[in-house]
C-alpha cells in the first residue's frame, strides 16, 4: 500500500544596538527572504500540482475501477461499501504519483478468515492481472493504465478506536481530513510532501522511518501551511506534542511538555515527535519518525528558511563511488572497514530492515565489547546484505586486563583471587591500588577472528539474518571491502559523504 499511510557572553545589549543602527536594513533582508520562500514555494507548487488531464485521468481510472470492486463486493456480502482511500481521495497526491488506494469495507460482524477471503475474491475480479501481497493481511495490488492499484479489504466500523486491524483507521483517516483540507491548504501539503521527499525523509517504511502522508497532511492542518510548519520546526524541542482533537484534555490524560529541568516522565509516548491520531487517542501517527529524521527535517527547515532555493526539494542520489575514491576515503581515514555480507533474507522491506537493525546494534555491541571499538555503521540491502562496521581499533593485545573487586569486598575477593590464583595462563592476580587484577588471554585478538566464529551467534541477531548467517556468510576486511561496490556503490557513497 501507499505512503499514505553560547558560551556565557551577554549578546544582549549589542543586539539592541545593532537594532537601532540598522532596523531597516533588517527588515528589508526580512522581506528579500520572504519573497525569494514564496517564489520557490510558487514554483515548487506548480511543478507538484496535478493538472486537469492528469486528474481526469486518475479519477476515470478510478471509478472503473470502484464499480468493479463494489459489483464483485456486494455479490458476495451485500452490506457492503467501496471507497478510495489515500492521497488522491484527498486531493493532496503529487503530479505523477500513480497510487489509487480502494479499500471494501466488510460488515464487522464478517469474521476475519471470510474477510481475507472475500478480500482477495474482490481483489482479483477487480485486477484480474494482479498479484497478492501480505500487510496485516492480504490483500490485492495491480497496475491499469499506467497507475498502481491496491485493492484492500477491511472491517466498516462506527469508530477508529474499535479497530481490528490497522488498515480499518484509513477511512476515519480519510473522513477527517477530506473536512479540514481545502484546495489551498491541499497544495500546502503537496510542496511539504516535495520537501520530505527531496531532503529524503517522506515515508513511513521501516526502512525510511520518516513522515507518512497522513502525518503530513496532519501537520500542515495543524500550522496551517508549509511555512509555518518550517518555522515552528525549526524551533521544536523534542520531545514534541500535538493534539489536534485536544483528546489529552477531553480524556484528562497527561500529555505535558518538557519542563525546564527535561523532565519526561509524564509523557504518554516515547518518541521525539507525537502526534496524537485525531481518530484514535491511544496512537502516536509518528511513532515511527526516528529522532534522526525529526533533527533532519529541523536541520533542513532551518536552511531553507535561512536561504531559500529549489536544491532542498530535489532529491539528489549520490553518485556510485569508484574504486579509487573508495581507496582514497580508506587511505586518508585510516580506519579498519570491516563487512559481513550475506545472502539477504526473503523478506519484504517492512521485515527485513527491523531485522537488520537488530543485528547491526547487537554485532556493533559485541565489537565494543571486545574493544574493538567501532566507529561508525551502516546496514545495507539488495540481493545481497551487508553490516558494514568501521573500526577505530582493529587488532588488540594477545592479553588483556581483568579487575576485581577491592580487596576490603573480602567473600568476592577471595572468589576473583581463587580463580585466577592457579591459572598457569594469567598473569597474577596482583594489586593495583586496593584491587586485585589479573591480565588473562584475550579470546580474540582481530575482529576477524570475532566475526568468523561461532561467538557472532551470541550477539543477538534478527531471527531470518541468524538463519541465513548459519547457512554461510563472508568476512570482507580493509581493501576486500571494495568488491561490494558493483552493488553497493551508491550506498557505499553515501556513508562515505554523509550529509545531514
Amino acid at each position: 500500500m501507499s505512503e499514505e499511510d553560547g558560551d556565557g557572553v551577554d549578546c544582549g545589549s549589542t543586539s539592541n544596538q545593532r537594532g537601532t543602527h540598522t532596523d531597516d536594513g533588517d527588515k528589508s533582508d526580512d522581506r528579500d527572504g520572504d519573497s525569494d520562500l514564496e517564489r520557490v514555494v510558487a514554483e515548487i507548487r506548480e511543478q507538484v500540482t496535478p493538472d486537469e488531464d492528469e486528474r481526469a485521468r486518475l479519477r476515470e481510472v478510478a471509478d472503473r475501477l470502484m464499480d468493479r470492486a463494489e459489483a464483485a463486493a456486494t455479490e458476495l456480502c451485500a452490506d457492503t461499501d467501496v471507497l478510495q482511500v489515500g492521497s488522491t481521495a484527498r486531493n493532496t497526491w503529487i503530479s505523477g504519483d500513480r497510487d489509487i488506494d480502494i479499500f471494501v469495507r466488510f460488515p464487522s460482524a464478517l469474521d476475519r478468515e471470510t474477510l481475507e477471503e472475500y478480500g482477495l475474491e474482490v481483489g482479483h475480479a477487480t485486477l484480474p492481472n494482479g498479484h497478492e501481497e501480505y500487510a496485516e493481511h492480504p490483500y490485492v495490488k495491480g497496475e491499469i493504465d499506467g497507475f498502481d492499484i491496491d485493492v484492500v479489504p477491511c472491517f466498516r466500523l462506527e469508530s477508529a478506536t474499535e479497530i481490528r486491524s490497522a488498515v480499518d483507521r484509513t477511512p476515519f483517516h480519510t473522513q477527517y481530513l477530506k473536512q479540514r483540507l481545502d484546495d489551498d491548504l491541499a497544495g500546502e501539503v503537496r510542496v511539504t510532501k516535495q520537501f520530505l521527499k527531496g531532503i529524503g525523509v517522506y515515508g513511513s517504511d521501516l526502512r525510511t522511518r520518516g513522515f507518512s502522508g497522513y502525518l503530513t497532511e496532519l501537520l500542515v492542518c495543524e500550522y496551517g501551511g508549509f511555512r509555518p510548519l518550517l518555522e515552528a520546526a525549526a524551533d521544536w524541542r523534542p520531545p514534541v506534542e500535538i493534539d489536534p482533537e485536544d483528546h489529552a484534555s477531553a480524556r484528562e490524560m497527561a500529555l505535558p511538555s518538557r519542563d525546564e529541568e527535561g523532565d519526561d516522565a509524564g509523557l504518554q509516548f516515547d518518541d521525539p515527535l507525537v502526534v496524537i491520531d485525531p481518530t484514535d487517542p491511544e496512537r502516536n501517527v509518528a511513532a515511527v519518525c526516528s529522532r534522526a529524521n525529526v533533527a533532519r527535517f529541523q536541520h533542513y527547515a532551518r536552511e531553507l528558511l535561512d536561504s531559500p532555493r529549489l536544491g532542498p526539494f530535489e532529491y539528489d542520489e549520490s553518485e556510485p563511488l569508484s574504486e579509487s575514491e573508495l581507496r582514497e576515503h580508506l587511505e586518508r581515514r585510516a580506519t579498519t572497514p570491516v563487512a559481513i555480507r550475506f545472502e539477504a533474507p526473503d523478506l519484504v522491506e517492512d521485515q527485513l530492515y527491523p531485522q537488520l537493525q537488530k543485528s547491526l546494534e547487537g554485532i556493533t555491541r559485541g565489537l565494543n565489547d571486545r574493544s574493538f571499538d567501532v566507529f561508525r555503521a551502516t546496514a545495507i540491502a539488495g540481493e545481497t546484505a551487508v553490516i558494514f562496521v568501521e573500526l577505530a581499533i582493529s587488532e588488540r593485545p594477545a592479553v588483556e586486563r581483568h579487575e576485581g573487586p577491592p580487596i576490603h569486598v573480602r567473600d568476592h575477593a577471595n572468589g576473583f583471587y581463587d580463580a585466577y590464583a592457579d591459572d598457569p595462563d594469567a598473569y597474577g592476580p596482583f594489586i593495583e591500588d586496593d584491587r586485585y587484577v589479573t591480565e588473562r588471554d584475550r579470546e580474540f585478538t582481530t575482529a576477524r577472528e570475532f566475526l568468523e566464529s561461532d561467538r557472532l551467534f551470541d550477539v543477538g541477531l534478527g531471527a531470518h539474518v541468524e538463519t541465513t548467517l548459519e547457512d554461510g556468510y563472508e568476512v570482507l576486511v580493509d581493501d576486500e571491502i571494495t568488491v561490494l561496490l558493483a552493488e553497493f556503490g551508491t550506498e557505499l557513497a553515501d556513508y562515505f559523504t554523509p550529509r545531514p
